[in-house]
């Protein structure tokens, strides 16, 4: 299976499917902010552009807040879901990004956005937007590699990226920094090394792989099938507006870089 570019036809069809999400949102309006390394995306119901703005290792909450409030100002939302690159812990981070300024720990989005917040952590909200039953693993290749196990309905995020591989970490070789300094080539051969051994030690029924460097992969991995950033918009729809008919959002989270 390739990975190609989106022609003009295939965004439209994205664009679609992104209106046909947020109008299934039975909780009021959404809006879904997506952090990630490198950038804030934001979508909310009935909205069919997402929009974005850049994020980088100075980013702080309070920044992050102002800048989404700036760029969704012409929307109207009463509830917000956060997909946060880091520890989650009963709708809280409890651990600072790796990839962002500090000060995210102890921070107050609903007061800070003045309407109810859910925050989960990122690869967890893709992982349930690209969930369609039984046991699936999601991993995420982006800045870091996220990683999130969805089992019979309950979504487990994992810290996978962190374990040791070779002479480091699984994320030193297959998030960023290992395709910038490896180069394509290698990086995606312990692309498929890694996602090989995770199906082998896990045993999913699907594997998803997802983030934005999941287009850089000439040929997916066996037994995978590729995710789209999109599901992250998806699966925040799903936290407040569909909820009793997909997944529930476990407690427990690790950090993701």
């Amino acid at each position: 299976m390739k990975a190609k570019p989106q022609p003009a036809v295939e965004r439209r069809r994205r664009r679609q499917d992104r209106a046909d999400v947020a109008k299934t949102s039975a909780a009021g309006k959404v809006l879904v902010v997506d952090v990630g390394g490198t950038s804030v995306k934001i979508l909310a119901t009935g909205q069919t552009e997402e929009r974005s703005f850049p994020s980088g290792p100075t980013l702080t909450p309070k920044q992050m807040v102002s800048g989404v409030k700036k760029l969704a100002r012409d929307w109207t939302y009463d509830v917000v879901s956060i997909g946060y690159p880091g520890a989650v812990l009963h709708g809280c981070p409890i651990a600072e990004p790796y990839n962002l300024g500090r000060g995210w720990v102890g921070f107050d989005f609903a007061a800070a956005f003045g309407r109810p917040v859910k925050v989960v952590n990122d690869a967890a909200m893709q992982a349930l937007g690209s969930y369609n039953g039984g046991k699936m693993l999601f991993l995420g290749l982006g800045t870091g590699l996220g990683s999130t196990l969805i089992m019979n309905g309950i979504v487990e995020p994992m810290e996978l990226g962190h374990l040791p591989y070779k002479k480091g970490t699984y994320e030193d070789y297959v998030g960023r920094a290992g395709l910038e300094r490896h180069g394509k080539k290698k990086w995606r051969r312990h692309v498929a090394d890694v996602v090989a051994r995770f199906i082998t030690a896990l045993e999913p029924d699907e594997t998803v792989i997802g983030g934005g460097n999941v287009k850089k992969l000439d040929t997916l991995p066996p037994h995978s099938r590729a995710g789209d950033n999109a599901n992250a918009f998806r699966g925040g729809f799903r936290l407040w507006g569909e909820e009793r008919a997909l997944p529930r959002t476990g407690t427990r989270s690790k950090p993701r870089t």
